[in-house]
């Protein structure tokens, strides 16, 4: 449900609702959030956390955010966050945490954006809570990584090796039963391009041709799937060529993920699942995105993403001062429609 503002904007900017989005690069989908904020009467402005400082002498909040001047935001829909040394990134997740503690509405907030960045945090949340998910082991021991790879080969099962913070397919390794050399098994390749951080995800065949989904979960919602075939071999990445396709989202799809995103405690997130071989109606979640892209399924979809992003962040997290906005564009209509019939 969309909600634009007749007429002009608000002779005073103070009634106009301002949302930051907090970005590394601005684009295809920046341009999408502002112009859909615009729509409903709000007004958007890219800023970089890298920008942003913490400054205990900058009155009131002690919290510096480019464009804002002494004052913050009424929400913040986070975009995109750049990647750094462990303390930039730190600092980066300490303004959204900052933000929240100083009653600004973070969509979606550090909390949860740390749970779905850390994978091994993910595996164990979607475990704890029931959601279908491969089995995953993560550690610092590359003698125990060494053992699950030597028992799942065993078994004439693959694992994946991926970085433990990383997207768009980069770093995965195969591993295990079945490769280029049968009977051979190859030995764990060394960590330290994966930081010392073994984490293993037993692999699932996608079926042929390869393939995964994409959900996209928006306010405790499923409102959007896509199959995305091929790609670079087996990772079926949109960033890695894989091809979009429209997917028909049935119950057992868009149930697993909202659980998946409700476990994570996201506002929005992209959903990656694949079908578990042993049983068609329990598809299995491999990865849970929040701080999702859309693009890829924009282009097989008819619902406007951006436009469901800005409704559901305006009407859940700010809806007293939506609500507020909504009936001052309504009085000003009103008073224009007295003028003209007074006039005419």
């Amino acid at each position: 449900m969309s909600f634009p503002v007749p007429g002009a904007e608000p002779a005073d900017s103070r009634a106009t609702l301002r949302i930051a989005i907090m970005t590394d690069e601005t684009g295809w989908h920046t341009g999408r959030l502002k112009k859909a904020f615009r729509a409903r009467g709000a007004q958007a402005r890219c800023i970089d956390l890298a920008d942003c400082r913490i400054d205990t002498t900058w009155e009131p909040h002690g919290l510096v955010l480019p464009g804002f001047g002494h004052t913050l935001p009424d929400a913040v829909f986070v975009r995109g966050i750049a990647g750094g040394t462990f303390e930039q990134v730190t600092l980066r997740l300490g303004i959204l945490h900052a933000l929240r503690e100083s009653g600004v509405p973070v969509y979606n907030d550090a909390r949860a954006i740390e749970r779905s960045v850390d994978k091994s945090m993910t595996s164990f949340l979607l475990h704890r809570n029931g959601v279908p998910t491969p089995a995953t082991w993560a550690g610092e021991s590359a003698a125990f990584a060494q053992r699950v790879l030597m028992r799942e080969a065993a078994a004439g099962r693959q694992v994946v090796l991926k970085p433990l913070f990383g997207s768009q397919g980069h770093g995965l390794k195969r591993l295990g039963a079945g490769g280029a050399h049968p009977g051979a098994l190859a030995p764990l390749p060394s960590l330290k391009a994966y930081r010392q951080v073994a984490y293993l995800q037993r692999y699932i065949e996608g079926g042929r041709p390869g393939f995964d989904w994409r959900v996209l979960v928006i306010g405790g919602r499923a409102v959007a799937a896509m199959r995305r075939v091929g790609g670079k071999g087996w990772i079926h990445n949109f960033a890695q060529g894989a091809a979009c396709e429209a997917a028909e989202l049935d119950l057992p799809l868009a149930q697993t993920a909202v659980r998946a995103t409700e476990a994570l405690g996201l506002d929005y997130a992209g959903v990656d699942l694949i079908p578990d071989p042993r049983d068609a109606a329990r598809p299995l979640v491999l990865e849970v995105n929040g701080v999702a892209a859309w693009r890829g399924l924009q282009s097989v979809t008819s619902i406007d993403i951006a436009a469901a992003l800005a409704d559901d962040l305006l009407l859940r997290k700010l809806p007293a001062q939506r609500r507020a906005l909504s009936e001052s564009a309504e009085t000003r209509e009103a008073a224009v429609v007295a003028l003209h019939g007074r006039h005419g």
